[in-house]
């Protein structure tokens, strides 16, 4: 089953973003939207959870379906803990607190369940923004280039925390980055787009079980391929 965005447009002014564009997303995987800057990928997500909407075109199977929007900004509530941030997006019951005590042991951070933002690096804070997401019941998980501000170690693990949570509930998932490493890390199908207006250059799909070592023969061969599109 696949999300599909038929015949779309949009501009700003004259700005052509996307022209008569299609893509199918499908359920239940990491779709991964890789690009340059400024070529609309953030567009996508805001015309997919309908912040904006298209000079014309269809989405196809969006309807009704419950939305969590990961930022490039953690965007948690100061004034709140790290428990109490996930459960802000949840009905207070006591399954709630089951949910939210899942979700912290999944990302790791059940040591700093009574801590404040302030107290948390900014790779704590991104995890505590990916439990919310997945805590929230929500069908479709946007990511905007949330990994942007990181160092690559810190990357390296926050990936690891989503595949993690991913491969225990299986949300479909559609994932923006300009940096390939992330797209090779997260993505099952990867979609390469040009400058606007966008046009799919190549689409590659990863076994979604496969290990991913970006050392590793596969990832070394699959980079060198997808850098020789972008370029």
């Amino acid at each position: 089953m696949s999300l599909k965005i038929n015949h779309l447009s949009k501009s700003f002014q004259d700005h052509v973003i996307y022209s008569d564009f299609s893509i199918e997303i499908p359920e239940h995987t990491i779709t991964c939207i890789l690009g340059p800057s400024g070529c609309g990928k953030t567009t996508l997500l805001n015309l997919i959870s309908k912040t904006i909407l298209p000079d014309s075109g269809e989405l196809v199977g969006f309807d009704n379906r419950v939305i969590s929007y990961i930022f490039q900004e953690p965007r948690l509530l100061p004034w709140k803990t790290v428990r109490e941030n996930i459960a802000f997006v949840l009905v207070k019951n006591q399954t709630s607190i089951e949910i939210v005590d899942k979700y912290l042991r999944l990302v790791e951070l059940e040591k700093f369940a009574d801590y404040y933002p302030s107290k948390l690096s900014g790779g704590m804070k991104q995890r505590v923004a990916i439990a919310r997401a997945f805590a929230y019941p929500s069908d479709i998980i946007l990511m905007d280039e949330p990994l942007k501000t990181l160092d690559f170690k810190l990357k390296q693990n926050l990936m690891n925390s989503f595949r993690k949570l991913w491969q225990f509930d299986k949300r479909t998932v559609v994932f923006v980055t300009h940096e390939v490493d992330e797209a090779l890390m997260l993505g099952n199908d990867i979609y390469v787009f040009s400058k606007a207006p966008v046009e799919i250059k190549k689409k590659f799909s990863i076994n979604p079980s496969s290990e991913r070592l970006l050392e590793s023969n596969e990832m070394i061969e699959l980079k060198k391929k997808i850098l020789q599109i972008i370029n």
